[in-house]
C-alpha cells in the first residue's frame, strides 16, 4: 500500500513539474500578461482534474474563487482589472444550463419512482428472450433513448438493477450486458440537446462566444433535435458494434445464474467465491467470549455477526441496533455469516453452542426479511475515500459487508475489507434486512444491484401524472419558444406537486456535485474567451495546421476533445474547448456553430478508460478491468470519431 502511494505521489510530482515547465514556456510565448495568467489557470485546472488532487467539484470551485480574487490582486498581477468581474462570477448558478440539468435529474427520478423502468424490463424479457444478440440491442437501444432525455449516468444507474434482473432470469453474465448498456447510455446522450451536460451547456457557450464575434459571424443556437441525426448514427453504430463484435470484445465474467430466494447463497459462492453460510450460536456463561465486543473477535475469527439477541427482548439487527461496539454477555445468541471451517474454529475456540438450524432468528433472518445483496459505490458517492469502519456501515446503513469486489479481485472478511477506503465502482457483497436495502435505493451513496427481494412498492398509481408532465414538458420544448430551463422545471415541479416525488426525493435526485462543477467552470470559459486566450490558441493551431482542409481542422478539434474528456470532466472539456473551436472555425472560414457542436459531441467519446462516470459505475458489477475497456473502448473510440465526422459533414 505504501509503495502504491509512493508511486502515485511520484507521478503527481512529475506531472506537476511538467505543468510548471509548460506554464513557464507558455508565459514567455503569449502576447499579453492577461493571456499568460489565464493560461496558467487553465494549466492548473487541467492538472487538478487529471490527477484528482482534490474532487473535481472542489477543484472547479477553487478555480472560480481564484478568478474572483484576481479583482483584488490585479495590481500585484500587473493587470488593470480582474480576469472575471465579480458581478458575473456566480452567473453560472443561474444559467439556463445549470437549471436545465437540475430539472432533468428530477424528471428522471420521477419516472423511476412510478415503476416505469420495471415495466420496461418486463417488456425486454418478453421480447428479447434469452439470447445475447436479441437482448443487447433491446437493452442498449432502450437505455440510449432514455439517456437522450436525461443524464446518461442517471439512465445507466436507473437501468443497472434492470440489467441485473435480466441477467438473473436469463443466465447471461452481467459482463456481457453492462458494457453495451453503459456505452449506449453515453452515446444516447448525443441524440438530443438535453441528453448530456455538454450539449445542454452548448447554447449558453455559443451565446457567450457571440459577444466576441462581429454581427456577420454570430451563431444561431441549436434546437432540441438539431443533433439527432448525428446522435442516432452514433447510437446505431454502438449497437451494431456490440451485436457483431460483442462476442470478441466482451469478457465473460459474473452472473451465470439467478439471485432469488434460496439460490442467493449459491450465486455469491459461484461469482465471488464467498463460501459463507448462515449459522446461529449461543454463548454459554463460562465462555471466554463474554465481555468482548464484536470488534474484538470478528476479524481474527473471520466471521461476520449479522444479528445479536441479548436477554429475551434485546434484539440487535439493522441500522442503529448492531455495531462493532456491541458487547457479549452470558446467554447471548449470535447470528453469524461464515464459512463452515471458520465457524467451527470459532465455536471451538470460545466454547460456543452451535444450533442445527435457526431458532432465535428464524423470523428476523428469514429469506423474506433479510439476505445477501450487491450494492455498488457510484462515482458521486460521498463515501468514496472513507472505509466501512470509519462510517460505521453496519450501524449507519444496516448492511454488514462480507466481501468487496474491486478490479477483478474479491476480498473477504479477514482481509481487512472494513479498513479499505471505498472507491467508485466497488461492488459490496452485504447481508442486510430488506427494509434497509429499500432505504439504500433512494440513497445516492449507493446503487443497489440486487432486485429480486421483497421490498416496498413504488408509486405505480402516479404513472399517469408522471407521463402527463413529461409530455407537457416535451411539448413546451418542441412547440414553444419557452426557455429550456423553464420548460424542464415545469415538468419537475409538476412531479412534486402531483405527488410523484416528495420534495426531499427531488432534492436527493439532484447531483449537486455536478451542479457545482458546471456552475463553477462557466466563469473560466468566460475568462478564456474575453481575455483573448482562445483566439490566441486558435491562431497558433491555425498556424501549425496552415493549409490543411477544414475537415482536418474539425477532426483535430474532435481528437483534442476526446483526449480532454479522458483526463477531465466532459463539462470542463466543453467549457475549455468550445471557445477555441469557435475561433479556429472563424480563422479558417468554417462554420463556428458546427465546430462548437463537434466539441460538445466529441466530449462523449469516453470509452477507452473507465474515467467517465458511467464506465466507473458499471466496472464493479460487470467485473471489468481496465484492459477490458481498452479492448472494447479502443475500437469504439475510433468508430465514434469516424461516424461523428461523417455525420457532421453530411448533415451540416
Amino acid at each position: 500500500m505504501k509503495e502504491l502511494f509512493s508511486v502515485q505521489r511520484l507521478k503527481r510530482l512529475t506531472a506537476a513539474a511538467v505543468f510548471i515547465v509548460t506554464g513557464i514556456v507558455t508565459i514567455n510565448a503569449v502576447p499579453t500578461l492577461e493571456i499568460a495568467w489565464v493560461s496558467v489557470i487553465l494549466l492548473l485546472t487541467i492538472y487538478l482534474f487529471a490527477f484528482e488532487i482534490v474532487g473535481v467539484d472542489v477543484a472547479a470551485i477553487t478555480i472560480m474563487v481564484l478568478l474572483g480574487l484576481t479583482t483584488l490582486l490585479a495590481p500585484l498581477m500587473g493587470l488593470e482589472k480582474g480576469l472575471v468581474s465579480t458581478q458575473h462570477l456566480f452567473d453560472g448558478f443561474s444559467s439556463n444550463a445549470v437549471m436545465s440539468i437540475i430539472a432533468v435529474m428530477i424528471i428522471g427520478a420521477g419516472l423511476d419512482k412510478t415503476g416505469i423502468m420495471g415495466s420496461v424490463a418486463s417488456i425486454i424479457l418478453r421480447r428479447g428472450g434469452s439470447t445475447e444478440k436479441r437482448i443487447i440491442p433491446i437493452i442498449s437501444g432502450t437505455v440510449g433513448v432514455i439517456s437522450s432525455f436525461m443524464q446518461n449516468v442517471g439512465a445507466a444507474a436507473l437501468f443497472l438493477p434492470v440489467v441485473s434482473r435480466i441477467s438473473a432470469r436469463t443466465g447471461l453474465p452481467m459482463s456481457r450486458l453492462l458494457m453495451p448498456m453503459g456505452f449506449c447510455a453515453i452515446l444516447g446522450g448525443t441524440v438530443t440537446m438535453v441528453g448530456s451536460s455538454p450539449l445542454i451547456l452548448l447554447n449558453d457557450l455559443i451565446l457567450t462566444s457571440n459577444k466576441a464575434l462581429p454581427a456577420a459571424q454570430q451563431m444561431d443556437t441549436w434546437s432540441l433535435f438539431s443533433v439527432t441525426p448525428v446522435g442516432t448514427a452514433l447510437l446505431a453504430t454502438g449497437i451494431i458494434y456490440f451485436v457483431v463484435a460483442g462476442r470478441f470484445v466482451l469478457p465473460v465474467r459474473g452472473r451465470t445464474e439467478g439471485v432469488t430466494g434460496s439460490s442467493s447463497m449459491s450465486y455469491f459462492k459461484e461469482v465471488y467465491g464467498v463460501e459463507y453460510d448462515l449459522f446461529e450460536v449461543v454463548v454459554p456463561s463460562e465462555s471466554p467470549l463474554i465481555g468482548k465486543t464484536l470488534d474484538d473477535f470478528e476479524l481474527d475469527s473471520r466471521v461476520r455477526v449479522i444479528a445479536v439477541m441479548r436477554g429475551s427482548d434485546d434484539l440487535r439487527i439493522g441500522p442503529g441496533g448492531l455495531a462493532r461496539d456491541v458487547g457479549i454477555v452470558g446467554g447471548t445468541v449470535l447470528g453469524i455469516l461464515a464459512s463452515p471451517w471458520n465457524l467451527k474454529a470459532f465455536v471451538d475456540k470460545y466454547g460456543l453452542i452451535l444450533r442445527n438450524d435457526l431458532k432465535t432468528f428464524s423470523e428476523s433472518l428469514a429469506a423474506t426479511r433479510a439476505g445477501i445483496a450487491e450494492v455498488v459505490i457510484p462515482p458521486g458517492s460521498q463515501l468514496i475515500g472513507k472505509s466501512a469502519r470509519e462510517i460505521w456501515m453496519r450501524k449507519t446503513y444496516g448492511i454488514a459487508m462480507v466481501a468487496l469486489h474491486r478490479n477483478g479481485k474479491t476480498l473477504q472478511e479477514g482481509d481487512g475489507i472494513r479498513d479499505l477506503p471505498l472507491e467508485a465502482g466497488d461492488t459490496l457483497v452485504v447481508h442486510t434486512p430488506w427494509t434497509s436495502l429499500v432505504r439504500l435505493e433512494s440513497d445516492r451513496n449507493f446503487v443497489v444491484v440486487t432486485t429480486e427481494y421483497p421490498h416496498e412498492e413504488l408509486r405505480p398509481n402516479k404513472v399517469s401524472y408522471a407521463a402527463f408532465f413529461f409530455v407537457i414538458t416535451l411539448g413546451m420544448v418542441l412547440f414553444t419558444d419557452m426557455r429550456l430551463s423553464v420548460a424542464l422545471l415545469t415538468g419537475a415541479v409538476g412531479m412534486v406537486l402531483s405527488g410523484v416525488l416528495k420534495i426531499e426525493e427531488a432534492y436527493n435526485a439532484v447531483s449537486w456535485k455536478t451542479v457545482f462543477l458546471l456552475a463553477s467552470l462557466i466563469p473560466l470559459g468566460l475568462a478564456v474567451e474575453t481575455s483573448g486566450t482562445a483566439a490566441w490558441i486558435a491562431a497558433q493551431t491555425l498556424e501549425i495546421l496552415d493549409g490543411v482542409p477544414v475537415w482536418v481542422l474539425q477532426l483535430a478539434v474532435a481528437v483534442l476533445a476526446t483526449f480532454f474528456t479522458l483526463v477531465m470532466s466532459n463539462v470542463g472539456a466543453t467549457v475549455l474547448l468550445v471557445p477555441l473551436a469557435v475561433n479556429i472555425a472563424v480563422g479558417a472560414g468554417a462554420n463556428p456553430a458546427v465546430f462548437a457542436l463537434t466539441v460538445a459531441i466529441a466530449t462523449s467519446n469516453s470509452f477507452l478508460i473507465p474515467t467517465h462516470q458511467v464506465n466507473a459505475l458499471i466496472m464493479g458489477p460487470g467485473g471489468y478491468r481496465v484492459p477490458d475497456f481498452m479492448r472494447a473502448g479502443g475500437i469504439m473510440t475510433v468508430l465514434f470519431l469516424l461516424v461523428s465526422m461523417l455525420a457532421l459533414n453530411l448533415f451540416y
